[in-house]
């Protein structure tokens, strides 16, 4: 009997492994990615209070019909890495929300990178 492999319930497995090290403090935020299908979505969260400092989304007016590529991904890093570094957030703690760091992941950790924000 071939078993199916329930892709959902092991990127939520790794989701909480992956939580239970990260934590967001006001000096370093937690940069929390969510990718669908369709689109991809960045939060840097201070985890302290429960407040969202900067959030960037593939699914803005500027982006149009395309976000679930990678170009858009590169965009959505850089976008958020702007905005962080005008609220003066240099420092942050990636979490890759239990995607594996391929593809559109690596794509918009990258290019926040190069952007200036340091993780």
């Amino acid at each position: 009997m071939i078993r199916h492999v329930d892709s959902k319930a092991k990127r939520l497995h790794r989701h909480k492994r992956v939580r239970a090290k990260i934590f967001g403090t006001p000096a370093r935020p937690r940069f929390c990615v969510y990718r669908s299908n369709e689109n991809i979505q960045v939060q840097i969260i201070d985890d302290t209070v429960g407040h969202t400092l900067v959030a960037a989304s593939s699914t803005e007016k500027a982006f149009g019909k395309e976000g679930g590529n990678v170009e858009s991904a590169k965009k959505v890093g850089e976008l958020a890495a702007k905005r962080a570094l005008e609220k003066n957030i240099t420092e942050v703690v990636f979490d890759r929300g239990g995607n594996l760091y391929h593809g559109r992941v690596k794509a918009l950790a990258e290019a926040a990178r190069e952007a200036g924000l340091k993780f």
